[in-house]
């Protein structure tokens, strides 16, 4: 397992030599996740429940979404072949190794399943949030938002880790993602 993992990394790292990925690159890979907490906040906001409970549940949600990325940066950034280097299509290797030290990346799908399930919710919480809504008083403007947040976080968001920040990794073969995938 090891010597294919090396070799993959080898493989990876001789196809991406010119491809390191630029600030706006990672800005752009990360905008479905950005533009998911953002709609998911609103949502919560136009949820219809009484004051100060929408405020109080967008900022929860939107903290969440903070503390996802970091949780991701902290607990599986340190497993994966990109730890440390501009390979990293969202950025996040980078980031990890400025806050945790590198560990054994045969472990990355052990953490992948332990650690994703974790921010999951994310993707999940605003559409009750929003249903609830809409049940209580229909209104266009929710209903818009929340096909459009759906359409962003089931569909535009994994096409894009997928189609892109997936499809040159290293460990794609043994992550629980996209092993299914290929």
């Amino acid at each position: 397992m090891q010597k294919q993992d090396q070799q993959d990394q080898q493989n990876c790292n001789e196809h991406l030599k010119i491809k390191k990925h630029s600030y706006l690159q990672e800005f752009v890979n990360n905008l479905p996740y950005i533009l998911m907490i953002i709609l998911g906040s609103i949502i919560f906001l136009m949820s219809q429940t009484p004051p100060p409970w929408p405020l109080i549940t967008a900022l929860l949600y939107f903290l969440y979404g903070i503390i996802g990325v970091f949780w991701i940066i902290i607990f599986l950034c340190p497993y994966c072949h990109y730890y440390g280097t501009r390979l990293c299509p969202c950025g996040y290797g980078q980031m990890a190794a400025k806050l945790v030290s590198k560990k054994d990346g045969d472990r990355f799908p052990e953490k992948f399943k332990k650690h994703i399930p974790v921010i999951a919710p994310l993707w999940l919480l605003p559409v009750p949030a929003g249903g609830y809504g809409l049940w209580i008083g229909f209104s266009w403007g929710l209903l818009v938002l929340l096909v459009v947040f759906m359409v962003n976080s089931f569909i535009v968001l994994p096409m894009v880790s997928t189609k892109h920040g997936c499809a040159h990794c290293p460990q794609k073969k043994i992550c629980p993602w996209m092993k299914n995938k290929m």
